[in-house]
């Protein structure tokens, strides 16, 4: 298979279908899934009828497609004593390349910017992929770090980088930080969502008021993923979020999963290419809404699923 970033648009439905019949018979779970829904692989012939993996199900499942014995196993916050999902990771290599590749589609060359993660809930477990994630970014950029509680260090090591930089933090961090109320002219401010019961939930548009104002910004950025996934979609503001070329998002009905359609309000469905070694068509739990464009928003969690912190504030 062609490398998942070397992609046109045009030629994303049957990359996608090639990759769904590989995945049908290399993963065991997800055959037998298949199996369940009545579906024959050979059949299937458009991307909206690809049955999607629900996310509780990397709770319980190894959904697993390399010949090789994983090199990496991330796990999903276990907020509220949860189980948590694993996503077994055959080589390491072909996730930074989908978060170097990702980022550097919507801000530019990652060598340009400074990273400062406030991610405290991420950094006191392990297996968190998106420790992983802004680890490499720091790494690869001009530098920053992390910053478990100690504000006064972030802030001081901030004002010293004179360069373009980033904070990206979890939503109760950024809120604990913007009680002191520092002027972050200059600087993306890039939340992750997640309150982790640490703070009352508030809705997107409300969560972004409180950080403008108090940052003395004019938007704040987000980032959606999740650690079933090996890609993100980024927004720069305003909630609308995008994805590199090699992902997808969809809706289905949240009464009917298999009534899957590119554009409107319902459950989000995700293709990520970049999940050749696991599965790359996964059903999470949370609603939102499509645009004509392919962009789409974040509108809530459907009433069933497991709370996690994955980047959503229910509005």
């Amino acid at each position: 298979m062609k490398p998942f970033w070397d992609i046109q648009p045009e030629e994303f439905d049957q990359r996608a279908l090639e990759l769904f019949r590989w995945q049908a018979q290399r993963c065991k779970p997800y055959a037998e899934w298949l199996e369940l829904m009545e579906v024959t692989p050979d059949e299937v012939t458009t991307i909206e009828q690809i049955p999607f993996v629900p996310v509780e199900l990397f709770k319980s499942q190894c959904f697993y497609s390399a010949d090789t014995p994983p090199t990496k196993i991330f796990t999903s916050s276990n907020t509220g004593g949860t189980t948590p999902s694993k996503h077994y990771m055959a080589d390491l290599a072909i996730y930074e390349e989908a978060f170097v590749r990702g980022f550097e589609k919507f801000y530019g060359s990652v060598s340009d910017w400074s990273f400062y993660g406030l991610l405290p809930s991420y950094l006191e477990r392990d297996g968190s992929s998106l420790i992983y994630m802004v680890d490499g970014l720091i790494r690869r950029g001009r530098g920053g770090g992390f910053y478990l509680y100690d504000h006064d260090k972030l802030l001081c090591d901030m004002a010293e980088d004179k360069g373009p930089k980033v904070l990206i933090g979890v939503t109760y961090a950024l809120l604990d930080l913007a009680e002191r109320r520092p002027d972050l002219r200059g600087t993306i401010v890039m939340e992750t969502g997640g309150m982790k019961g640490k703070r009352k939930e508030l809705s997107k548009a409300e969560l972004h008021s409180v950080l403008c104002e108090a940052f003395n910004i004019d938007v704040v950025h987000s980032e959606y993923g999740m650690a079933e996934l090996t890609s993100q979609a980024y927004s720069c503001g305003g909630g609308i979020f995008r994805t590199p070329d090699w992902m997808k998002v969809l809706v289905r009905d949240t009464a009917d999963p298999t009534d899957v359609r590119r554009i409107g309000r319902g459950g989000i469905n995700i293709i990520d290419l970049a999940s050749r070694d696991s599965i790359a068509f996964i059903a999470t739990g949370d609603v939102g809404t499509i645009a004509a464009d392919g962009a789409f928003s974040i509108d809530g969690r459907i009433s069933h699923s497991d709370i996690r912190g994955c980047n959503l504030l229910v509005q």
